[in-house]
């Protein structure tokens, strides 16, 4: 994996947490079991339908408003919270994917960047005959030039790009119409953002800079969308609830107690209602309407593993780290595929400074890295549990890979070495520590 893979899967935290800096905007990148499963039942379908294998597809949740998707840098989708909190139905969010996944499978992560070169070299040419004009005495000519080299240049891009959206467009149809699915969400979703053709340039939606908007591709999508979506199936009631328990999620975690209030009042009795009001009840530090309202989530539902991590984070956010242990346990106990319940009880383990939780939390670790080799977290916890048992070699060895993961190959080249001066260089460990230490080697890198 690139080193901007490596970022990008850099951090697991327990139910919703900021991870790394995404741009110089408040985005941010989030881990979270729950919403991760719900994203990756509706992915992985496609994925497969797409010849794709979900496992080498990086699925990312990325914190911001923007309704939209993208992919990039190989198979690397994200999905932007926006998209999930605005998509009326399943179908809508799937539509979107459908059509992301176009992009990955028809190789447009490869031409595009080509496209991008292109039309920079159409303003480059644009503007070497406004320089020619300006030397053979034609300002107003050369100046015209300069003015419209941009322009060319973008038109250029969007030329290619309108094509690229529109085989993308046929191309997640067909996925939908190959898992038995209805494509009217994705129509419906265009035809909402049709506004989006009327605006000037600088004033669009940056997902609809990317992946411009026009009538007709408006037209040929609901048109193909009629033809294949009379013989679809309905979405189940399990996607049907796992896009309102998503959005009642991220409503509790990243929105202010009033908006909770207003898409989930009082009066609103059901299960996702309940759950953003737990939520928000915590954020807002009101810990013991927190816990009662987490609790008859749990009794109604107790098979339920993210019920169970949500009164784990409130307890230990509380301070209460061995009452913590319990609910965490009882998580991995009902969803044990999931690499963050693990780092959830590992770590709630760890804080009771007992001797055997402390060694059930290394096996707990090393299962999570088991699932998720890169998880940087995960690495950072297990160099925190090592030096607790005092193995100063291994605990190095472990934060130079946490180090490694998120692409800080300094700090991986330095603690790598430390470990390696600790370690048996014929042990596996001992070998890692030299691998590690030679890939981030600063004169090995490029310059």
């Amino acid at each position: 994996m690139s080193v901007v893979g490596r970022l990008m899967r850099a951090v697991a935290l327990p139910a919703i947490v900021m991870a790394l800096p995404f741009s110089a905007t408040a985005q941010g990148l989030i881990r979270d079991a729950e919403i991760e499963r719900t994203l990756r039942s509706y992915a992985d379908p496609l994925f497969l339908a797409a010849g794709l294998k979900p496992e080498d597809v990086n699925l990312y949740i990325v914190q911001s408003d923007e309704v939209q998707a993208s992919v990039a840098g190989g198979q690397n989708m994200f999905v932007y919270t926006g998209l999930i909190m605005q998509s009326r139905t399943p179908e809508e969010l799937k539509g979107v994917m459908a059509h992301e996944i176009g992009h990955i499978a028809l190789g447009h992560n490869i031409t595009r960047p080509a496209a991008a070169g292109a039309s920079s070299g159409i303003s480059l040419v644009t503007m070497g005959l406004g320089a020619l004009a300006l030397f053979v005495g034609a300002p107003e000519a050369a100046m015209a030039l300069f003015g419209s080299a941009s322009q060319f240049g973008m038109l250029t891009f969007f030329k290619f790009t309108r094509a690229e959206e529109a085989a993308s467009d046929l191309y997640g149809i067909g996925l939908l119409e190959k898992t038995g699915q209805s494509a009217n969400g994705f129509a419906d979703f265009m035809e909402g953002y049709r506004y989006q053709e009327l605006m000037t340039e600088n004033r669009r939606s940056p997902y609809w800079r990317s992946h411009p908007i026009w009538s007709d591709r408006i037209g040929a999508v609901t048109k193909k969308a009629t033809e294949i979506s009379n013989k679809a199936r309905p979405q189940t009631p399990e996607e049907q609830e796992g896009l309102i328990m998503m959005q009642a999620k991220l409503t509790g975690f990243l929105g202010p107690p009033n908006r909770v209030l207003t898409r989930f009042p009082g009066s609103d009795q059901s299960v996702a209602a309940k759950y953003a009001r737990a939520i928000a009840a915590y954020k807002a530090v009101d810990i013991k309407a927190a816990l009662t309202l987490t609790q008859g989530l749990i009794d109604a539902d107790p098979d339920n593993p993210y019920f169970e991590e949500l009164k784990g984070q409130i307890l230990f956010e509380s301070g209460r780290a061995a009452e913590s242990v319990e609910p965490h346990r009882k998580s991995v106990q009902l969803a044990p595929q999931h690499a963050l319940l693990k780092v959830n009880l590992a770590r709630s383990l760890t804080a009771t400074k007992d001797e055997a939780a402390i060694k059930e939390a290394e096996g707990l670790l090393i299962d999570a890295l088991a699932l998720e080799e890169d998880n940087a977290f995960a690495w950072t916890f297990l160099a925190d549990v090592y030096a607790k048992q005092s193995r100063i070699g291994d605990a190095d060895l472990a934060t130079a890979e946490a180090s490694y993961q998120v692409g800080n190959m300094s700090r991986a080249h330095i603690f790598a070495k430390r470990a390696r001066d600790k370690l048996t260089l014929n042990t596996p460990n001992g070998q890692r520590a030299d691998d590690i230490m030679a890939l981030s080697d600063p004169r090995n890198r490029p310059r």
